[in-house]
């Protein structure tokens, strides 16, 4: 807990609005998207979708394969504890959204379903956009595959599955079949620095111009700040946006390289005394 309030502190005295953006393709991300203050239909599924979870009561056993829990002590867990504690936020699930909607990405991969609250923000972006989502632990994903059928998202395909070894066969396919890509992929499991770059270095080889990339807990720990560093610094990567919650990476060969550091709201006044979430 103390490592995210030093760097939310640090983030945000470095962090800027749209005044200090001069990237165009920044900028209009910004204005367009991040400060978008359009109440969409959408965000009353998200709402109800999430409120379906909140009441629920029962209790499944989970398998955690990632960095351990900062807040359960025992893997069996009530699915209302877990949306609670575990899930994306209400504004990080309705940005997330809104960044879908706006780059309509049309393969999208999600490593780490949990209960779907970040997946069904990603289906809702653009529902005519084909979805794989990656979970571990079998009672989680068959819970949020359930949950998504019972809301009618029918663009996402669930898979229980160890993440390297997904991934392992992905680059494999994608070296033999230079089709096989993703225009968007949400990193959200295993917050440790040796996954992430695991993940982020399989995947390499399905980048193109227009991918976009959201690593989720960047300050999480310091091993994920280091993890974060060594991604902004890759030669592939070309622009980063760091909104605290997230690092988000373009691999733009018109851009030159450059890193920002951005609220992700624009008014943020009460950001200072907001409660930083700890996830599961």
């Amino acid at each position: 807990m103390l490592q995210i309030a030093k760097a939310y502190i640090k983030f945000f005295f470095r962090a800027k609005n749209e005044h200090g953006v001069h990237s165009p393709f920044v900028f209009d991300l910004v204005t367009k998207c991040f400060y978008d203050k359009t109440n969409y239909p959408e965000y009353e599924v998200l709402k109800n979708y999430r409120n379906s979870l909140l009441n629920n009561k029962n209790t499944i056993e989970v398998t955690d394969f990632g960095a351990g829990s900062r807040v359960f002590k025992s893997n069996t867990r009530e699915i209302a504890a877990i949306a609670k504690n575990a899930g994306i936020s209400v504004k990080n699930a309705e940005l997330l959204f809104r960044i879908v909607r706006y780059f309509q990405p049309e393969k999208i991969l999600e490593i780490g379903t949990s209960l779907g609250l970040a997946t069904s923000a990603l289906s809702l972006g653009n529902k005519n956009s084909k979805i794989i989502t990656l979970e571990g632990c079998p009672s989680t994903s068959q819970k949020s595959k359930e949950e998504s059928q019972k809301f009618g998202f029918n663009n996402i395909e669930f898979i229980n599955t160890e993440f390297s070894t997904y991934l392992n066969n992905f680059k494999q396919q994608t070296i033999n079949n230079k089709q096989q890509i993703f225009d968007l992929v949400y990193f959200d499991g295993n917050h440790s620095k040796k996954a992430t770059l695991e993940y982020f270095k399989l995947l390499l080889p399905t980048v193109t111009n227009d991918s976009v990339w959201i690593f989720d807990d960047i300050h999480w720990s310091q091993d994920m700040e280091e993890a974060w560093e060594e991604i902004k610094n890759h030669p592939q990567v070309t622009v980063t946006i760091d909104t605290f919650q997230w690092g988000i990476v373009f691999f733009r060969k018109e851009q030159k390289k450059e890193h920002f550091t951005i609220h992700s709201r624009k008014n943020l006044s009460s950001l200072i005394f907001q409660k930083i979430k700890i996830k599961m």
